[in-house]
């Protein structure tokens, strides 16, 4: 295994990489190994160990470089399946260097923006927007420093900021960056639209725009490499949602189980699987890799409703073969927050399952949920008038579910804000936020301090 080196310039410990991502291997020991020490390499790089004044200059370069990297790793799934080697092992390996690659372009593009997250940005970016090197693209799609031009029956991947969507990212056994998925529809007038199934509404139609605008940092476009048949998904399930929303149509309501073996409600990424399934006559089935939800600790899993060990998180949309990376964009101003709110979860889930923390409910909360629940019985108007009192619950979430999202948020919140104090200090002090480690740290010092009892986690 490679050793972290520490030198001068990240470029050389960026080349060792490379060099590793092109070896070609005949053996999914070898593969795996390969990912492994990409991955280790990447995880174990501190920007406090290299020159930071030369990091920002040569980051918008390296970035691209990552970016690449990405690219034409996930370009050699296809072969690797043919050959035999994607052992589950070999999964986990590249959904790991994915997401450890993610991390640090993002921590470049801080360090590169001179801004990273030192304050509230106030507003996110839309996605697909910005002029900091927001938008990577894919060379095979560049076209001569244009925007991106959407394609129907293209799939939009998003993170939003709040701390169910990081909830979301890690409610499986693989940790992932992503809480939601759609699929864009491009109509006869040119209209684009973005199908998607959200929690509070369900299976809905919005402009793309107005999807794009919505409380996200993080987007990546896949496109499928059969045109005809991405824009046959993309009508079949946006004439299918189209009905349901008319007057007297049935509403097609957010599906809590995450099961995909019945399709009367849908959660996003069945919405994505149902719309290809469709237009294949059920010849394509959505995702070759499916999550795993296995935690031992099944309380905060029941509380939700989950009632599977095995779906179509998002974030499977990252290892399907039959998919190009087209685009990937991030708000470089909010970067760093998804990053500390993504390893708060990753702490608050390890808590429950090896030190036995709980969510106990309070009167307040019960509440609270309780109002929720009724909340959701009223007209959209004043849902949308007291959603700054209580939250905008669908009609079929369950009060349980209600409560235990409460309580997560107010359990991370103060956690996720004293982390943010620490990497604005660190910031301000180094031009460099806190690595990964050092977050880590910081949870378990704040574990460590709370005893048995953080936030709404009673162990």
């Amino acid at each position: 295994m490679l050793a972290p080196v520490a030198s001068s310039s990240f470029e050389n410990d960026l080349e060792r990489i490379e060099i590793l991502a092109a070896s070609p291997v005949t053996s999914s020991a070898l593969l795996e190994r390969n990912l492994n020490c990409i991955y280790e390499q990447a995880a174990a790089a501190r920007f406090d160990d290299y020159d930071v004044v030369s990091i920002a200059r040569v980051a918008p370069a390296v970035m691209y470089r990552i970016f690449d990297l990405r690219v034409g790793l996930r370009e050699k799934l296809a072969h690797y399946e043919m050959l035999g080697l994607m052992t589950p092992t070999a999964v986990q390996g590249f959904r790991d260097v994915f997401r450890v690659l993610r991390y640090v372009s993002d921590m470049l593009g801080e360090i590169a923006s001179m801004e990273p997250n030192t304050s509230d940005p106030g507003y996110l970016l839309r996605g697909f927007t910005g002029e900091e090197n927001n938008t990577l693209i894919n060379y095979a799609f560049y076209r001569d420093g244009r925007s991106v031009a959407f394609q129907s029956g293209d799939v939009i991947l998003v993170r939003g900021r709040a701390h169910n969507s990081a909830a979301i990212a890690r409610i499986g056994d693989v940790d992932s960056q992503f809480s939601h998925i759609g699929i864009v529809h491009i109509d006869e007038q040119g209209s684009h639209w973005m199908v998607e199934s959200l929690i509070e509404d369900g299976a809905i139609i919005n402009p793309l725009g107005k999807a794009l605008d919505h409380n996200i940092v993080r987007a990546v476009l896949y496109r499928n490499r059969d045109a005809d048949f991405a824009a046959r998904a993309a009508k079949s399930i946006f004439d299918y949602v189209a009905a349901s929303r008319v007057r007297g149509g049935k509403r097609i309501l957010y599906d809590f189980s995450m099961r995909t073996d019945e399709t009367r409600n849908l959660f996003c990424s069945k919405l994505v699987r149902l719309a290809f399934s469709q237009a294949s006559e059920g010849g394509v089935i959505l995702p070759k890799y499916p999550t795993h939800i296995g935690r031992k600790n099944r309380d905060f899993l029941d509380r939700v409703g989950v009632a599977t060990d095995m779906t179509f998180a998002p974030a499977d949309i990252d290892m399907e073969s039959s998919f190009d990376l087209v685009a990937e964009w991030q708000d470089y101003r909010e970067t760093a927050n998804i990053r500390l709110q993504d390893f708060t979860m990753d702490k608050i889930f390890e808590w429950m399952e090896r030190y036995n923390y709980r969510f106990e409910e309070t009167s307040a909360i019960r509440l609270v949920s309780l109002l929720g629940r009724l909340s959701s019985h009223f007209s959209e108007s004043a849902k949308q008038t007291l959603s700054s009192v209580f939250p905008r619950v669908p009609s079929n979430m369950p009060r349980k579910t209600v409560a235990v999202v409460a309580m997560l948020h107010k359990t991370a919140e103060p956690i996720y804000l004293e982390l943010q104090r620490q990497n604005q200090q660190l910031v301000m002090e180094t031009g460099v936020p806190m690595h990964g480690l050092d977050i880590f740290a910081a949870l378990e010092a704040i574990r460590e301090r709370c005893g048995n009892r953080i936030g709404y986690l009673v162990r």
